[in-house]
């Protein structure tokens, strides 16, 4: 049932317009999350240490979209490192199925966290019904981070299609302007 209550939620929602743009600098966040499966916490900061971050907000593990888009940045994700990239998946929706998701979605590839209501409205991605009432679940929005913490690039769309393929693009091109 509660599947049908968060698809029926996905159908007659709609994303914000994200706030956020390229060139801002993206709200630094510590937040409880999981990864293969395992009680894991994300820190924004210390995962730029490392390089560009995508940071995905999907509306709820184990919907239709946000299982093919988890296994398709999971599957991807070779593709983000080589680009010297990491991958993170975050969501206000029913954030006690995260270690399983983390698992079993995700394949163990990457971190997910649960979304606060402060990260869901620094980001901007609180999904609203037309009538303008807010949901407890995020839009399906993308942001590619750079080291320095500026946005690089921005994708908000509820179709799942295009995120993976578009994040990356932008994280190649962000690399092949930095090599050294």
């Amino acid at each position: 049932m509660r599947k049908l209550l968060i698809a029926a939620a996905l159908s007659l929602a709609v994303p914000a317009m994200a706030t956020l743009k390229p060139g801002q600098r993206a709200p630094d966040f510590t937040a409880p999350g999981a990864m293969a499966g395992k009680p894991f916490t994300v820190n924004l900061k210390a995962a730029l240490k490392k390089g560009p971050v995508v940071l995905y907000f999907f509306p709820a593990a184990f919907t239709e979209g946000c299982n093919a888009e988890a296994h398709a940045f999971a599957e991807a994700l070779p593709d983000f490192q080589k680009a010297g990239a990491s991958v993170i998946g975050m969501t206000a929706g029913n954030i006690d199925k995260l270690e399983a998701f983390s698992a079993e979605k995700c394949a163990g590839k990457f971190a997910v966290a649960a979304a606060s209501p402060e990260i869901v409205k620094a980001y901007d991605v609180q999904l609203t019904r037309p009538d303008g009432t807010a949901t407890k679940i995020t839009s399906r929005t993308s942001y590619v981070i750079a080291p320095d913490g500026k946005l690089l690039f921005v994708h908000s769309d509820m179709s799942p299609a295009g995120h993976i393929r578009l994040s990356l693009e932008a994280v190649q091109k962000y690399r092949a302007a930095h090599r050294h």
